[in-house]
């Protein structure tokens, strides 16, 4: 007579076995969500579905804010208006000759042949709360896919660059701060032009120019602006401040240091950037007449080009018959003397 364990006692696999199945599931999971983006789709349900009890629970620090802000000084926000007046003069100033340099460099480029730089699009939002890994520098918006929040998309504010949207959900964005040891951004020494890229400090506090040659002319207080040549941060937006040099003896690069222009940690309102398509260029009657005299001198050195291209490879071909061994041992006649017949 067989005997059977109790099914309350019944073992199924080993804990080993059950150990290499989940960490090998895992793993499988971990690569195609990084290789293909298996589990994007439901991440955004997670989230979407997680969004009301995220305002839920923040309503209570809302409710806090709101009322510390309602109970506001008089003279608070008379200086507030004074500050906000004075801004808002000098930023019509400088909207103007921005207006005017726009206009006069994209004659210039029109005239050049160069393709019309791309216009940016903003997307105001407000960061929420922070993220709840202490080992990274991230935040969380309230703006998402609906609103027009694109991934590896800029974030900035009316200082400069704050950090860059590293993942997207339907009403939220992730932003990863500037100051994140994992986040880098290609920049230019506005001083000298030397080109660089800019990551974050384990610390999370301080900004590191990486791969500065010992011979590069850098000196502190030099200001740092995005270059542009990922394609992604647009060109001249203010990043960092170099804060110290730091020369060893026998090292090929240098260590710099640099401190952010904006306070990454004190700011609530960003402006989150996205390329639009250009609008076509109007050109005045001399920069078509310009335009149109040299496409017609491409168009008749083309054909030019082109004509003479078939009467070379016959001339070509007629004269390689003639390299024979005949012709070797025979000298060629002299026809310098003769006239024409």
């Amino acid at each position: 007579m067989e005997y059977s364990p109790p099914p309350l006692f019944k073992q199924g696999p080993s804990a080993f076995a059950r150990l290499i199945v989940f960490v090998a599931l895992a793993l499988g999971l971990l690569i195609s969500d990084a290789r293909y983006r298996t589990l994007e789709t439901l991440r955004q349900v997670i989230g979407t579905g997680l969004y009301p009890l995220q305002r839920v629970a923040l309503a209570p620090r809302d409710l806090v804010r709101g009322i510390s802000g309602f109970f506001v000084t008089l003279t608070t926000l008379r200086a507030e208006n004074q500050e906000l007046k004075t801004r808002n003069l000098k930023l019509a100033l400088q909207a103007l000759q921005a207006v005017q340099l726009g206009s006069e460099n994209a004659h210039l480029r029109a005239l050049l042949q160069f393709e019309p730089r791309e216009t940016v699009g903003t997307v105001l939002a407000e960061i929420q709360y922070d993220a709840h890994d202490p080992f990274t520098q991230k935040v969380v918006i309230d703006r998402g896919l609906r609103q027009g929040v694109q991934a590896g998309a800029p974030v900035v504010n009316e200082e400069g660059v704050i950090g860059q949207v590293t993942r997207v959900y339907p009403l939220q964005a992730e932003v990863t701060l500037l100051t994140d040891k994992d986040q880098a951004v290609p920049v230019q020494l506005v001083r000298t032009g030397v080109r660089s890229i800019i990551s974050g400090t384990p610390r999370g506090d301080l900004l590191e120019l990486r791969y500065i040659p010992v011979s590069a002319d850098i000196q502190v207080d030099d200001q740092l602006v995005t270059s542009g040549l990922d394609g992604v941060f647009p060109p001249g937006l203010p990043v960092a401040k170099v804060l110290r040099v730091e020369r060893q003896e026998g090292a090929e690069f240098v260590r710099v240091i640099c401190v952010p222009y904006t306070p990454v940690r004190g700011t609530r309102q960003l402006l989150v950037l996205h390329y639009e398509n250009p609008p076509p260029l109007e050109l005045n009657d001399a920069a078509k007449n310009t335009l149109n005299a040299a496409g017609n001198n491409a168009g008749a050195k083309a054909k030019a080009t082109a004509s003479a291209t078939p009467t070379n490879s016959v001339q070509r071909k007629n004269i390689k018959p003639k390299t024979s061994a005949k012709s070797q041992s025979a000298p060629a006649p002299d026809t310098t003397n003769q006239g024409p017949q």
